[in-house]
C-alpha cells in the first residue's frame, strides 16, 4: 500500500504548553511566544488564550493560517515570519486593533494575499518581504495608518501606486525586486560616468609609482564595467527611485525609499 503524502509532522503544541509560553512585554502586554518549536499546524487549543495582545509564531513550519485566528480581537502584534504560508486568511481583516503584520519569508503570491487586508484599519507595519508576490491588491491603499512597507525580494515589476499615496508611509523598502530603471535613474548613472571621466588626468606610466599604476588600473576598469552596465537595461533594480507622484507625497508625507 502506498504511502500517504503529507508535510512534517511537527511538534504538537498543548494547551500547558501555550500557558508557559506567554510572557510580559516591557510596556505591560502579554505575549504569546510559539516561535522556533518546530509547529506545523496551529493548534486550536490556543483559543483558549486568545486574549493575548501579541502572537509570536515565527520559525516554524506552518503551512496554513486558520480562519479563527479573527477570535484573537485582543491581538496588536502577529509574527508569521520564516514559515510557508501560502495564503493569507480572508478572516485576518476582523483583527481591527492589529498594528504590526509580519508574513516575510513564506510562499506568499499574489493569490495569497486577500483584499480583506484592506479592513485592517489601525495597521502602522506590514512586512510581505521575501515572498513570490508579483501583484498586490489596490485595496492596500486603504489602511491610511500605514508607516513601513517591507516588499523586498519579491517577482513586483511596479511598485502599486496606491502604496506610494499612503499619507503617513514614512519607510518603504522594494530591495531587489525586477522593477525597471526609470530615465531619471539611467541619466544620472549616466552622469556619473562622465563626471569620473572628467576628473582623470593624462600622465605617462613611466611617470608613476607602482601603487599609482594599480590604482588608475582599478580605476580604469570600474569605469569600462559602469560604461558596459550603462549600455544595458537591466533586469533587476535594487531600488526604484520615486516618480512623480512619489515625488509629491515626498515633499508633502516625507516617504522615505529604502537603498542598498
Amino acid at each position: 500500500m502506498a504511502k500517504k503524502k503529507g508535510g512534517p509532522k511537527g511538534k504538537k503544541i498543548t494547551l500547558k504548553i501555550a500557558k508557559n509560553s506567554i510572557r510580559i512585554t516591557f510596556d505591560g502586554k502579554r505575549r504569546l511566544d510559539l516561535s522556533k518549536m518546530d509547529i506545523a499546524v496551529i493548534p486550536k487549543c490556543l483559543l483558549k488564550v486568545c486574549d493575548v495582545e501579541e502572537l509570536d509564531l515565527s520559525r516554524n513550519l506552518i503551512r496554513k493560517v486558520p480562519d479563527w485566528i479573527q477570535r484573537f480581537q485582543n491581538m496588536r502584534w502577529l509574527d508569521l515570519h520564516s514559515n510557508q504560508i501560502e495564503k493569507v486568511p480572508e478572516s485576518i481583516g476582523q483583527l481591527q486593533n492589529l498594528l504590526f503584520l509580519n508574513v516575510c519569508n513564506n510562499k506568499l503570491t499574489a493569490k495569497g494575499i486577500p483584499i480583506e487586508l484592506s479592513q485592517l484599519k489601525n495597521l502602522r507595519q506590514l512586512n510581505l518581504g521575501l515572498n513570490t508576490i508579483d501583484a498586490l491588491p489596490s485595496t492596500i491603499g486603504a489602511l491610511k495608518e500605514l508607516k513601513e512597507v517591507g516588499l523586498f525580494d519579491n517577482h513586483l515589476t511596479a511598485v502599486p501606486s496606491s502604496i506610494l499615496k499612503l499619507p503617513k508611509l514614512k519607510k518603504l523598502n522594494t530591495q531587489r525586486n525586477p522593477i525597471p530603471p526609470t530615465e531619471e535613474e539611467m541619466k544620472t548613472e549616466q552622469q556619473e560616468i562622465i563626471r569620473r571621466v572628467k576628473a582623470l588626468y593624462l600622465v605617462n606610466k613611466k611617470d608613476l609609482c607602482s601603487p599609482c599604476v594599480t590604482k588608475c588600473q582599478i580605476e580604469r576598469s570600474k569605469l569600462k564595467n559602469m560604461a558596459t552596465l550603462s549600455t544595458r537595461s537591466p533586469l533587476f533594480s535594487n531600488l526604484i527611485k520615486p516618480n512623480s507622484t512619489a515625488k509629491q507625497i515626498q515633499s508633502s508625507g516625507g516617504v522615505k525609499i529604502l537603498k542598498v
